[in-house]
């Protein structure tokens, strides 16, 4: 079963939304947000709401995200200068270096009811959240689809069956990366990993492991 058809047109007038932490997603304009949205202001067809988003979300980075790393960067800069003797060690792991290793157990995140009905809606929508539950307090990333990388031909919505193979992009701690997750439906959870696709200088750059 076909969880969208993408040769019909679709006419739904959108809305743009936004949450406490300023992420950005669309919503059919006719429904009540979900908890925890709030309108941004632009409203009409899709793809016009997605380019707006486009426009206006230039730092994937949640707020409370942002506001911790200014502080610590205005601390960083309140402390004088300590020269130290510099010993070489083992660098420490980035979190995109870990996620990228391996593959790691994931969970879709959704708001107000984790259902495969509101699932399926994320993923019409083109934005998914996927958590990292085996970090610290869990990694929660929002994913905007690349539909021609995700796979749900496999899933069956009447019986509630099947795995959906999901892929997007997005930029985490200045690295632009693609999560990729495998999601059992019954459990909307599953397997997941990160994959680097650009790296700023001066970020090592990790070897993928499958």
């Amino acid at each position: 079963m076909s969880w969208f058809d993408p040769d019909q047109e679709d006419t739904t007038i959108y809305k743009v939304v936004v949450n406490h932490e300023e992420q950005y997603s669309i919503w059919p304009a006719a429904r009540e947000n979900p908890l925890g949205w709030r309108n941004e202001g632009k409203s009409g067809p899709k793809a016009e709401c997605l380019e707006h988003i486009k426009n206006v979300w230039t730092d994937m980075r949640p707020l409370s995200l942002r506001k911790a790393m200014e502080e610590a960067e205005r601390q960083r800069a309140s402390q004088p200068e300590v020269e130290e003797e510099y010993v070489e060690g083992p660098e420490e792991e980035t979190l995109v270096e870990r996620l990228a290793r391996g593959q790691h157990p994931v969970e879709v995140s959704l708001r107000p009811e984790k259902t495969t009905k509101a699932f399926k809606e994320r993923i019409d929508l083109g934005y998914v959240h996927i958590k990292f539950t085996d970090t610290r307090g869990g990694t929660e990333l929002g994913v905007r689809l690349d539909r021609d990388e995700c796979d749900w031909s496999s899933v069956d919505l009447d019986k509630g069956t099947g795995s959906v193979h999901v892929s997007g992009r997005l930029t985490l701690d200045y690295v632009k990366v693609r999560c990729v997750a495998d999601i059992d439906l019954p459990a909307l959870s599953g397997q997941g990993h990160l994959e680097i696709l650009e790296v700023p200088q001066g970020v090592a750059e990790v070897a993928q492991e499958a």
